[in-house]
């Protein structure tokens, strides 16, 4: 991660931040500025005038995203990139973290880069941080190339306001060391992070505050946990449920808030085995409880005022002489037969038994599941939303709202009697996929069977669990979603919002 030391901006041309090679300096300018004042003026005097030059050729005017670049305008500054953020006009800081992530990234031969902000930017430096360092995330356990790592390891902020901006990225920096856990699961190959690995990766957020129990496979068989157990039964790594609690101390007795996530940390298909061509995609079919851990670790870290649970089912779906076939019947947790007519439709049956489970035990105030459960969420929103579906309005809402805020971005989706009737099965409770028509409603419709009267959302992520480009804030890969958005909804409680 990124090094962030908040600075005096009067102290910016100090020869204490001087290094051999020159400064590198990376401003943000706001649209339709004219270069002629404060950073931007000191900076022009000094190259003799080659900053509004510069600007001039290159035709820079400030747009969002837009940049320009300077190498070696002067003995003792290597580089000055700019990077505009648009109208100052409703200002957000999404914007000013997509163009510091830039600045960031056009800047990765320095070791140490100054930033400073002309106009209102200067109200969001902690998000400028957030952003770079978002945007400089690699996986590179892997990798034997030093030249894939990203060598930018210091980000210098000079603002104003020293205090308020340290206090910011104190947040800010615990909900990025989530983001990049959660990145970090989800970039894992398979046969690293199966279950029990994955469970044990888990355990180590005990050593942040967060309490830690670990559900066997046994213990799982003599709850009921049908549903799960019938996923993994193809699988010889044995299945497990991971309970993350995490509560401050004035919340402990509150109703807790809870988080569930699917887990699969291969989804083969099983024996409706999915085609060859982007299996290996399937390692990221656990993204939903790799968001979870990640959001328990930002709260934990930041000391956020809520009682929260995060509990996730881990399984492996693979093909064996005991792997679940279609048509099998089996009992989940709430005693409900499914009839399973596919079994690469086997996220919702971690689901089932997982939702059910954490309703009985914690009798939450709230639940809230996240998975990459159908492909048909895709077809419908592409990458650019996760779907949202929920028996609240209410919690709809403050969703869809918390996704605008942090960047990860929600869209409502319907749900209905209609719709549940395409589960219904002949010969039991239910059955486990409708018709092809309405696909993520009618997995949506399968979960909320679980759920009872509990407030509830589920959020298929499907599309946006990882990349295939890269983002200011992303490169290709894991994207993390979905920590951000819970951090910001959790954020809003702490507010005194009411969710449901």
């Amino acid at each position: 991660m990124l090094e962030i030391q908040v600075k005096a901006a009067a102290t910016i041309f100090d020869a204490e931040h001087g290094t051999q090679t020159g400064r590198y300096f990376a401003i943000l300018i706001p649209q339709d500025d004219d270069l002629s004042s404060g950073i931007c003026e000191m900076l022009d005097h000094r190259t003799n005038g080659a900053l509004r030059r510069a600007a001039a050729i290159t035709k820079f005017k400030g747009e969002r995203d837009q940049s320009c670049t300077l190498i070696a305008p002067c003995p003792d500054i290597a580089q000055i990139v700019l990077v505009g953020y648009g109208e100052e006009a409703n200002l957000t800081p999404n914007r000013v973290e997509n163009a510091a992530a830039l600045a960031a990234s056009l800047c990765r031969k320095a070791e140490s880069v100054s930033m400073a902000y002309v106009g209102r930017a200067e109200t969001f430096a902690a998000h400028a941080a957030y952003g770079a360092t978002l945007g400089q995330y690699r996986f590179s356990r892997y990798k034997h190339d030093a030249e894939l790592a990203a060598s930018l390891r210091k980000l210098d902020l000079f603002v104003e306001d020293i205090d308020a901006t340290t206090k910011q990225w104190a947040r800010l920096q615990s909900i990025a060391l989530g983001v990049f856990r959660t990145r970090d699961l989800v970039n894992e190959p398979g046969n690293v992070l199966h279950p029990p690995e994955f469970a044990k990766r888990i355990e180590t957020l005990r050593d942040i505050g967060v309490s830690v129990t670990i559900l066997t496979a046994s213990t799982l068989q003599e709850l009921g946990f049908g549903a799960l157990l019938g996923v993994a039964q193809g699988s010889d790594k044995e299945a497990h449920v991971a309970i993350m609690h995490y509560a401050h101390s004035d919340n402990q007795n509150d109703a807790p808030i809870a988080l569930i996530g699917k887990g699969v940390t291969f989804d083969s298909g099983g024996i409706s085995i999915k085609p060859a061509n982007g299996m290996e995609e399937m390692k990221t079919d656990m993204g939903g409880a790799a968001a979870v851990v990640g959001t328990i670790e930002a709260l934990a870290r930041r000391h956020a005022r809520a009682n929260v649970v995060g509990v996730v089912g881990l399984v492996e779906n693979m093909l064996s002489g005991n792997a679940q076939r279609p048509g099998d019947i089996v009992t989940s947790y709430a005693g409900k037969t499914i009839e399973v007519l596919n079994t690469d439709a086997e996220g919702r049956l971690v689901l089932a038994d997982v939702l059910a489970y954490t309703r009985n035990v914690y009798r939450p105030q709230l639940m809230i599941d996240l998975a990459t459960l159908t492909g048909a969420i895709v077809i419908s929103l592409g990458h650019e939303y996760a779907g949202v579906f929920s028996n609240n309005e209410t919690l709809k809402t403050r969703l869809v709202s918390a996704g605008e805020t942090s960047g990860d971005a929600l869209w409502p989706m319907p749900m209905g009697p209609a719709y549940d009737r395409e589960i219904d099965s002949p010969i039991a409770d239910m059955k486990n996929i409708g018709s092809r028509a309405g696909g993520s409603i009618t997995a949506a419709q399968f979960l909320a069977r679980f759920v009872g009267d509990t407030p509830w959302a589920h959020l298929d992520i499907a599309g946006v669990a990882a990349r295939n480009d890269a983002a200011p804030t992303c490169p290709k890969g894991a994207s993390g979603f979905g920590v951000r958005l819970l951090d910001q909804l959790i954020y809003l409680y702490e507010s005194g919002e009411n969710l449901i």
